[in-house]
């Protein structure tokens, strides 16, 4: 189901632990996101939708680990409104175009996976 609800048009940002499959499906469909990462690989995908792609922004939590509601609602504000929203969705759309172009037909990935059978079939 979160990916019907990712895909549905009215919604307008992702509040995410950054889990790498909920990452890749908010990549996939354009939609901008609020980082709150827990553990494991998660700061490091966080790290990627902040600094890297620019398709989200990271909740700042106190010593104790915990996101005031203040600072939620200022993140989802961020990212839905004004000029840094504007900039955050235009990542997100330019984003979304190159994961369709790798998955197409002849697209990166597609020919990886085909390089990768081919060789797995040599041996």
């Amino acid at each position: 189901p979160q990916l019907e609800v990712l895909a549905h048009r009215a919604v307008g940002c992702f509040v995410t632990h950054c889990g790498w499959n909920s990452t890749l499906e908010a990549v996939s469909l354009g939609v901008p996101m609020v980082a709150f990462p827990q553990w494991s690989d998660q700061p490091t995908n966080a790290k990627c939708i902040v600094d890297f792609w620019k398709v989200g922004l990271r909740v700042k939590v106190t010593e104790k680990g915990i996101a005031t509601s203040e600072e939620m609602e200022y993140c989802i504000r961020q990212v839905m409104e004004g000029e840094r929203g504007k900039e955050i969705k235009t990542s997100a759309s330019k984003l979304k175009q190159l994961v369709q172009e790798a998955m197409e037909e002849g697209g990166s990935s597609d020919r990886n996976i085909q390089e990768f059978v081919a060789k797995l079939l040599e041996d």
